[in-house]
């Protein structure tokens, strides 16, 4: 194993806003936290990649400051019966980090996914345009 501490960024990216957590390895402690919302001021802008960006490069320095050299990623999209896929945030994220000198050893989806849980908005038919 590297030298250095090690944690957890759980990067929650919706459409409308993207959420990254930092945790220690067991994921019970907080280490630092932001969203879109406390770095833009518009809120169409804070699911944008560059907001992302620039989220990734506060906690980047945060961690640094911490003593942590490395992040493992869980990346989780709205999931249920809502859409699967992650917002356009959650790349840009991953990228800064990597950009700014922290290690990423795994990424990982943790989406959640429905197994047959209420029915998903629209109707049966889907909707019609």
């Amino acid at each position: 194993m590297v030298e250095g501490k090690w944690g957890i960024a759980h990067i929650q990216a919706s459409f409308n806003n993207t959420i990254i957590t930092i945790t220690d390895l067991t994921g019970a402690e907080t280490i630092a936290k932001i969203s879109g919302g406390m770095v833009v001021k518009a809120a169409r802008d804070e699911s944008s990649p560059y907001t992302a960006m620039q989220m990734a490069n506060q906690l980047s320095d945060k961690l640094k400051d911490k003593g942590i050299m490395g992040i493992h990623v869980k990346v989780r999209a709205p999931g249920g019966n809502k859409q699967r896929s992650p917002g356009p945030g959650a790349q840009a994220a991953i990228r800064a980090f990597a950009r700014a000198g922290i290690r990423i050893g795994r990424i990982e989806d943790v989406t959640p996914i429905p197994h047959d849980g209420t029915q998903s908005k629209g109707g049966r038919r889907g909707r019609r345009v």
